[in-house]
């Protein structure tokens, strides 16, 4: 048997580019490795603070993002996702600057979740930072603009902790933050079928918000097990 060469990396087909940020990555939580089925390959994209990036827009960061995935093309990955919902901003110039496939932002599931609701239904999103989730963050993901948008900002503990890259989480009050905006988001949209999570650090209240609200629940983690799962398909054993 011959088996081809080319790569540095081999058996981790998603790469991740990282913010530069120093909270806690509980279990769930993109950033931590243990979330994950399946080798990955992370960059941490240096001064991509979640400040930066989530409330300002991230100006001027696009070289850096660019150079991140580049060198975790020539690592061996296959694809490329992020670890901040608002790097949709970058999805156009990411999959531009590199030869694999590059899904930036789990707002990019919004349009697909749609399709799969009954009439009348649609998704609503979950968002870190509901007053600088904008318009084009929305539209370089396909989100059509009428879509409701929730958030836990000016709660008590989670937006406060990530945005500000503080060392020590509640993960209690940040769950809590979580669902309260969820039910809050439900209770002003009756129209919602499913809910989007834009925060990939959202992650691990996902089945606690999906209890809460009786609402299928999908973030970057099921969209990236969905990546995976077309860059390296299973393999199942031929009958004999």
């Amino acid at each position: 048997m011959k088996v081809q060469g080319g790569k540095a990396v081999y058996g981790a087909s998603v790469g991740i580019l990282m913010l530069d940020a120093r909270f806690p990555r509980i279990p769930g939580d993109m950033g931590n490795a243990l979330s994950w089925d399946f080798p990955v390959q992370y960059r941490v994209v240096r001064s991509a603070s979640p400040d930066l990036i989530v409330r300002r827009g991230a100006e001027g960061m696009l070289p850096l993002f660019i150079e991140a995935a580049r060198d975790l093309v020539a690592s061996g990955v296959d694809g490329i996702t992020t670890n901040c919902g608002f790097l949709s901003l970058f999805q156009e110039e990411l999959a531009a600057a590199v030869d694999v496939p590059v899904a930036a932002s789990s707002l990019m599931q919004v349009n697909l979740v749609n399709a799969t609701l009954p009439p009348g239904k649609r998704c609503g999103i979950l968002t870190i930072s509901g007053s600088t989730l904008t318009d084009a963050h929305l539209r370089a993901a396909g989100v059509p603009p009428d879509t409701p948008v929730g958030s836990p900002e000016g709660l008590r503990e989670f937006t406060r902790v990530i945005l500000g890259n503080e060392l020590e989480l509640d993960v209690a009050a940040a769950e809590a933050d979580n669902i309260d905006a969820a039910r809050a988001l439900v209770a002003a949209h009756p129209d919602l079928g499913a809910l989007v999570l834009e925060c990939t650090n959202m992650v691990p209240y996902a089945p606690a918000i999906r209890q809460a609200t009786g609402l299928p629940v999908f973030s970057i983690h099921n969209f990236v097990n969905w990546f995976q799962a077309g860059l390296v398909p299973k393999r199942f054993p031929v009958p004999l």
